[in-house]
């Protein structure tokens, strides 16, 4: 589609490994047979898939992969079958993909937790490696539910392909409105025969995940949200309060936000405050000057003379040639940012390009771009964002001269334009109310959700607490103590007597002042 719009990716940060767990406790017992003589070969007859009776769903082992890694996750997996358009039941059913971690435990909780990712677009069955290894500490008295919200993995995808036009640059970064509109009509049209767009919002996928919890038995969700899951998890409370036992949103995205409005001011606040703990060190300093003023005079380099650069491939290894321009090194910044190990490079990397090596720049940009592949190209992402918030962007000549600039609204505004877009319900952006118990976590630098969105949030929830992770950014739930600090909450709910004095032991990612990494 040329760009992606989506809020973000749950960048999970810590080295993750797969959950593994030990026998099955309703797991099928293997099939077999005595020979008859030793002259006589026995058939054998093939063990039937282990399966388990949650409710009124029948779920069946299965093993879920990682992308992009041979990492597989143990889990109970099985298909949902709901109406496209719920105000038409005779219309086309979609199948949605849903896995449950199954606890430890002889007896579960009846609460059960259930995990909505980033994007939009993330899968979350995808995630489920990282997901386990962080909320291990929980599962040895909860399951886990994740489901693929509708238009994402295997829940009916709305991917297309791209459409190979000869004429269209090789960076992809560049904006260009009108061939946006035409990437959109072509993965419309690509979509035509087995999706209709307008029935893979947030509310819609609300009603799925409800109908979900009444098939497995209606127990109550101790929802966590990260990124985007945050809108999902606060929209499904607000329609159905008693089916939430507590929340747990991480780098929140407030109810009353348009997608989009603040993602320019929310980078360029990031970057000065990672860029200010360079000029406050000295060795920093003296290597790197302000990487501020270094980064702008950069991007006024390329507004001026966006040309072709070679790097090599850290993946392949072989040399690629791309158009490096503002709106590319914006891009590539706006990744970095996400993660304190990658912000911890910027200043080196910009250095660098200033004085022509852009390598370290676009080399790891490289890398990062793979946690954002599966949402290239996603159509439910622009569902999401054209039927809830592309009406309420209004354009922000103040951010013209911001790294990032107008490039998202820009975009929003034509790939919305083509995109048919669905209702949305009236209240749907009021700010959250409930006396439920929540936990938001929020990363001091983070670059799309910044803490004051946390703090926005928790102004209408009276059993609510905020804690912020100094030096962290996007999705800070796997960093440190949280997952204990998630259990904790979960099991007592009590967000304000949680002691989180661990969270002081946190520190920023000191910077690279060149490859060996930062200063003694």
């Amino acid at each position: 589609m040329g760009v992606v719009v989506a809020i973000a990716v749950a960048i999970f940060v810590a080295n993750q490994h797969a959950h593994h767990r030990g026998q099955e406790k309703d797991q099928a017992p293997v099939a077999s047979a005595t020979a008859a003589s030793p002259a006589v070969a026995t058939k054998v007859t093939p063990a039937k898939p282990a399966t388990w009776k949650l409710g009124a769903l029948t779920l069946t082992a299965c093993n879920l992969a990682q992308p992009n890694s041979g990492l597989s996750t143990a889990a109970w997996c099985a298909d949902f079958p709901v109406p496209e358009n719920r105000a038409d039941p005779h219309s086309r059913t979609i199948k949605l993909k849903l896995a449950v971690l199954r606890s430890s435990a002889q007896v579960a909780s009846k609460d059960m937790l259930a995990f909505l990712v980033g994007g939009p677009g993330q899968a979350a069955t995808d995630s489920a490696s990282q997901i386990a290894a962080m909320l291990q500490p929980l599962m040895a008295h909860r399951d886990v539910l994740l489901l693929d919200q509708r238009g994402t993995g295997g829940s009916n995808a709305l991917t297309c392909k791209d459409s190979g036009d000869a004429t269209k640059s090789d960076d992809d970064s560049t904006f260009d409105a009108a061939r946006m509109r035409a990437s959109a009509a072509d993965c419309l049209k690509q979509l035509s025969g087995r999706a209709d767009p307008r029935y893979y919002t947030t509310t819609i996928a609300a009603q799925d995940l409800e109908d979900v919890r009444k098939a497995i038995g209606s127990p109550q969700f101790d929802l966590i949200g990260v990124s985007y899951g945050t809108r999902m998890a606060q929209q499904y409370l607000m329609r159905y309060p008693d089916a939430v036992r507590s929340m747990v949103l991480d780098s929140t995205v407030p109810n009353s936000l348009a997608l989009g409005e603040d993602f320019a001011r929310n980078l360029d606040d990031a970057l000065k405050a990672q860029f200010a703990r360079c000029t406050a060190e000295p060795a920093c300093k003296k290597q790197f000057g302000d990487p501020d003023q270094t980064l702008y005079q950069l991007r006024d380099a390329l507004r001026a003379n966006p040309h072709e650069v070679s790097f090599r491939d850290p993946q392949s290894y072989r040399t690629v040639k791309r158009v490096l321009n503002e709106n590319s090194l914006a891009s590539v910044v706006r990744m970095f940012a996400y993660t304190p190990a990658t912000a911890a490079l910027l200043p080196l990397s910009i250095d660098a390009a200033a004085h022509g090596d852009v390598g370290p720049l676009l080399g790891q940009a490289k890398i990062l771009s793979g946690d954002l592949s599966e949402l290239m190209g996603s159509g439910m992402q622009y569902s999401v964002i054209c039927s809830e918030d592309a009406d309420l962007l209004t354009p922000r000549p103040q951010d013209a001269d911001t790294i990032l600039g107008t490039h998202m609204i820009d975009a929003f505004g034509a790939v919305c334009s083509v995109w048919p877009k669905g209702t949305r319900p009236a209240d749907f952006h009021q700010p959250l109310k409930t006396d439920k118990p929540v936990l938001l976590l929020a990363g001091q630098y983070d670059p799309v959700t910044p803490p004051r969105y946390a703090d926005e949030v928790a102004k209408g929830l009276p059993n609510a607490r905020v804690l912020l992770f100094k030096g962290q950014a996007h999705s800070v739930m796997a960093v440190g103590c949280a997952p204990q600090l998630v259990q904790h909450f979960i099991e007592k709910l009590d967000p304000k007597t949680l002691d989180a004095s661990c969270l002081d032991r946190l520190q920023p990612t000191p910077i690279f002042i060149d490859f060996n990494g930062a200063t003694p």
